[in-house]
This record gives C-alpha cells, sequence and structure tokens, in this order.
C-alpha cells in the first residue's frame, strides 16, 4: 500500500484541487509532523510548568471542533480558543503548538465519530458495507463541513484515521479483490460522497451568503429559461420531463446503487479469473 492511497483512503480522500500554502490554515500535515504524531498517539511529554487546573489537551481539541462546527475552520484561532476555554492563549500552547497541530487532532476527531461499531459489526456483505461507509461518511461531512475545506492529501494518520480504514477494510475483505483495488473502492466512494456532499454545501453556501433561497433564484431564471426551451436550441432538454430536476430524486442513493453495481462486475470478473472462466 503507497503512502498517497493511506492517505487518501483513510482521510477524508483529499481534495483534488491540489496542495495549497500551509499559511491558509487548511492543509493538513503542515505542522510539526513529529509533534502532531506524538500528540495523537499520546506519546508526548505532559505539559510542564503549573498548567491550568481544568485545562486538556481533550477539552482545547472539542473546543475547536465545535467553533470550526458553528462558524468555520477561519474561526478557529488559539485567541478564540482561549476565550472559549476561559484560558490565556499561552495556557494553551503548553499543550499543543498550534493551529497547524490543532488542525491535524482535530480531523482525527472528528473521523473517530462514526467508528462506535468494532471488527465484529462490520456487515458480512460487502454491498452493505459500502452503503453504511458511504452514508456515515456523508453524514460525518454534513455535521462537520469545514472538513470539505481540508487538503488531506498529506493527513497526518492517528488511531481513529488507521481504525477507520482498518474497519472499512474489513468490511471490503468479501470482494475478493487484491489489495490496491480495495483502497481503490475506499478512494471510489468516499470521492463519490465529497462530491455531492460539496454540492449540497455550495449550495447552503451561497443561500447564506446572498439571503436567497434556491426556489427564489431559479424563478428569477425562469422566463429567460422558458424563452431558451422555446425557441429550438435546445431541443434534448426541452423534450425532457417537468421532474427532471425534482428536489425529489435521490441522487446519493442512484450514484450509489450504480456505483456498488460497478463494484460487482469487477468482483465477477475476477472471480472468473480465478476459476479460469471466460
Amino acid at each position: 500500500m503507497t503512502n498517497d492511497g493511506t492517505a487518501a483512503a483513510a482521510g477524508a480522500g483529499g481534495d483534488a484541487r491540489g496542495a495549497r500554502a500551509a499559511a491558509d490554515g487548511t492543509a493538513a500535515g503542515s505542522g510539526d509532523i513529529g509533534r502532531s504524531l506524538e500528540l495523537l498517539w499520546g506519546t508526548g511529554e505532559r505539559p510542564s510548568r503549573g498548567p491550568r487546573p481544568g485545562l486538556s489537551l481533550d477539552r482545547i481539541v472539542t473546543a475547536a471542533v465545535a467553533v470550526a462546527d458553528a462558524e468555520g475552520l477561519a474561526a478557529v484561532s488559539m485567541r478564540r480558543l482561549s476565550t472559549e476555554l476561559g484560558a490565556g492563549t499561552m495556557s494553551l500552547y503548553r499543550y499543543v503548538p498550534g493551529k497547524a497541530e490543532l488542525l491535524d487532532l482535530m480531523l482525527d476527531r472528528v473521523l473517530g465519530e462514526p467508528l462506535s461499531a468494532g471488527p465484529a459489526d462490520v456487515p458480512d456483505d460487502w454491498r452493505a458495507a459500502i452503503d453504511t461507509m458511504a452514508r456515515s461518511y456523508l453524514e460525518n461531512l454534513r455535521q462537520h463541513p469545514w472538513l470539505l475545506k481540508i487538503n488531506q492529501a498529506r493527513t497526518v494518520l492517528g488511531p481513529s484515521a488507521l481504525r477507520g480504514l482498518e474497519l472499512a477494510l474489513t468490511g471490503l475483505r468479501g470482494m475478493g479483490l487484491r489489495d490496491p483495488e480495495l483502497i481503490g473502492v475506499i478512494i471510489t466512494v468516499n470521492s463519490f460522497v465529497e462530491g455531492l456532499a460539496r454540492t449540497q454545501g455550495d449550495a447552503a453556501e451561497a443561500v447564506r451568503q446572498t439571503g436567497l433561497s434556491d426556489h427564489d433564484f431559479w424563478e428569477r431564471q425562469q422566463p429567460y429559461l422558458e424563452r431558451a426551451m422555446l425557441s429550438g436550441d435546445y431541443p434534448v432538454m426541452a423534450g425532457m420531463s417537468e421532474d427532471t430536476f425534482s428536489a425529489g430524486f435521490d441522487h446519493f442513493a442512484f450514484g450509489l446503487q450504480r456505483l456498488i453495481a460497478g463494484f460487482e462486475a469487477l468482483v465477477e470478473e475476477r472471480t472468473r479469473e480465478r476459476d479460469g472462466r471466460k
């Protein structure tokens, strides 16, 4: 398994738009990697010189996630967290070096939220496992929309990220695919979920930024679109049914079912190869 494959599968799938400068505070693994690993795996030294009673790394990460959920990742700063926790800013630096390392901890924290199941609870059928994996990931992205803003091309792998990958692979073992192909399945599913979640998130963000609902937005365009359809320049679109763009159509379920059907074809192909059938 390559490092690239591990990061993409264990994390949120990675942002395909490419690496961005660490200065914008959205690139995982952009801080002191060694310190992030120590904090993630609990091997670092405890704060010295009299840490503030009641303050802990767990409380800091919890507060950071809460701020990011409510106001976005840009709102997370050591100063803001010191206010939320009622502690001096310098007190926080005794627990975590800075925002870059804090981001690694936040990422591992939220990736661990859907992981209540153990290996024994993973569905035996790989189709059900993929369905569960996709739906739990989509819900996680909805709960923490800032995840879609993070460049995870170089995720610092903590316990939650690795446990998530372990459980995902456990559910896919029955496919009988080669190891690189199993990682490919996870990346494909994650990428599909991210794309749909990003579209939904962008739509919600547009409403917040403009104050214009989706209904009002399309209502304003309707006279122009009607004239365009009557012009004869767009015969295919003009001939489509009225429910083509209905909000009631479940694009997530449709896409996921098509993905699973495609994987079924691959599993059947590999089975024929092993059995020597054409």
